[in-house]
């Protein structure tokens, strides 16, 4: 196997890869064989190029004769991650508690090795799902078990569908996950996008598609069906409650999503061992997504050619604080993400296109243990009473406060050059009035750091909309080395329970503690 580096310029990029290779390898397009290992957008200097990592092999021929000529190295073939199988079944079918990316890769991986679990997911499927947040959107009543957080697929089936992940994966794990994804319909490029990204439209049949073979293989998937409590013995589990009963079991893998407190204070309240952890909150930014595109690609002669351009920014404040961009949607929407009546959540989405007029990332900050009252659920109460104001200062009806970028700067009177995508109408209003004064300098000195990366990020006509406070969990359920908490038989899984950021890490989190349960047995 050769693997080889080369350059596309956007323009020959719909071109098939096998002839600029042929030519490279000086051999005919029927004599090897190619597999795309990651491709990658290099824009500087306004000279714009795809740059591919291509392993390519011989179907005959001296391997090393021909990387030599043309510049490659040999490369010995990856050994593809291989789920456990089990030495024995065990008395009880393992629970799973959420069907976001967390709950539905321990399932799968559960199925797979031939233990039919039970998943038990508070909101509906995804198909039912979708009905409700779109008639949320529309401007009719939000429903608390089906929304943006809660439902099959998790919040992250109404996101950008972001795939990359910055954990260290040497198993190969986060391979396994994404081509799980492209087998169940994601699109090929999923496996080697340098920022691989699904979108809302199609995740949604991608997550069907798992769940089918879930069901195929055994398990059972109940919706509308939360975890209402659990039953133990001598800090062992013995069984756990929904609404149609009991189930007795000795195994529950807790991936319940970070905005189900009730689920934690349940566990805590049967000594389930909590601790807190750092979180941040903030508010949506929408720019012009040419303006963007501009200040990242600059006057690049194929522009035309290239995707939506996108940004990643941090800065590290006066304040001690740091700011940075999170979950960046190009061509995207601001999003309705509210779970519960009286609060106000934002969040951002794009399609598999990404299409849309704006740009928009969430701006974070830091919350310091200064920030937070006292207790184990000081950061959940903080998170409230912001959604709380938030929910208010919009008019109480789930429209959100807004603000031109130019007047949270202190400008007067700035035009809104942007047209705010959230869904259900935003009210301009002092958005500062949400935050303490350490904060507001934070997020004021970032934005104008911000603009030294990216021309125009401080725009006066640029819309800030309030509040992005569902980022992470406040809270960690501690887990031991078994990854099992102190209570014997739960698997504390994902975001929610403080062990994940993101699709792939959470499937991935997923995937290893159905690993540790398979191996126990």
């Amino acid at each position: 196997m050769i693997k080889l580096t080369l350059e596309r310029s956007p323009r020959e990029d719909a071109l098939p890869l096998e002839e600029h290779i042929s030519t490279m390898l000086g051999i005919k397009k029927e004599d090897f064989s190619l597999e795309i290992r990651k491709k990658s957008l290099d824009a500087r200097r306004g000279k714009a190029k795809f740059v591919y990592t291509v392993d390519v092999t011989l179907n005959s021929g001296d391997e090393n004769a021909v990387a030599s000529r043309c510049g490659g190295t040999i490369a010995e073939p990856e050994i593809p991650f291989a789920l456990p199988k089990p030495k024995s079944l065990p008395k009880h079918r393992p629970v799973i508690a959420g069907f976001g990316p967390a709950g539905i890769f321990a399932a799968l991986s559960l199925a797979r090795a031939g233990l039919k679990p039970i998943v038990l997911e508070r909101g509906k499927s995804v198909d039912d799902r979708k009905k409700d947040v779109d008639i949320f959107f529309s401007g009719g009543e939000l429903d608390e078990n089906s929304n943006i957080q809660y439902g099959e697929g998790g919040a992250g089936a109404f996101s950008d569908g972001k795939l990359n992940t910055l954990i260290k994966d040497k198993s190969f794990r986060g391979q396994f996950v994404l081509k799980e994804l492209v087998n169940a319909g994601a699109p090929k490029e999923t496996l080697y996008a340098a920022k691989p990204h699904i979108g809302t439209d199609l995740l949604c049949g991608v997550v069907k598609s798992i769940r089918n073979e879930i069901i195929a293989l055994g398990g059972e998937i109940r919706f509308e069906s939360p975890l209402n409590d659990i039953i133990t013995e001598n800090g062992v589990l013995k069984a756990v409650v929904c609404p149609d009963g009991v189930i007795e079991t000795d195994t529950l893998f807790v991936a319940t999503g970070q905005s189900a407190k009730n689920v934690l204070e349940m566990l805590y309240s049967h000594g389930a061992a909590l601790e807190a952890k750092p979180f941040s909150v903030g508010f949506r930014i929408e720019h012009k997504q040419k303006d963007i595109d501009m200040a990242q690609y600059g006057k690049c002669e194929d522009v035309h050619f290239l995707p939506p351009a996108e940004y990643k920014l941090f800065a590290h404040c006066k304040t001690g604080r740091t700011v940075y961009s999170f979950c960046m949607c190009p061509g995207g929407h601001v999003v309705a993400a509210a779970s519960e009546n009286g609060r106000l959540v934002t969040n951002g989405m794009s399609y598999h296109s990404r299409n849309s007029e704006n740009a928009n990332s969430a701006i974070l900050c830091e919350i310091l243990p200064k920030d937070l009252g006292d207790g184990i659920f000081a950061g959940y109460d903080y998170r409230e009473k912001l959604e709380r104001i938030a929910f208010e200062m919009g008019g109480g009806d789930f429209t959100a406060p807004a603000m031109t970028v130019g007047e949270y700067l202190g400008k007067d009177k700035c035009g809104q050059k942007v047209t705010p995508t959230y869904p259900r109408g935003v009210r301009f209003t002092d958005i500062s009035k949400l935050f303490s004064k350490e904060i507001n300098d934070s997020f004021r000195e970032a934005l104008c750091e911000f603009a030294k990366k990216i021309k125009g990020f401080d725009s006066d006509g640029a819309v800030i909309t309030a509040i992005e406070s569902r980022t992470s969990s406040p809270v960690r359920l501690v887990r031991n080395d078994d990854r099992q908490s102190n209570i014997n038989g739960i698997y504390p899984l994902g975001e929610g329970a403080g062990y994940a950021g993101g699709i792939i890490s959470a499937a991935i989190d997923g995937v290893r503690s159905a690993e540790e349960y398979i191996l126990s047995l």
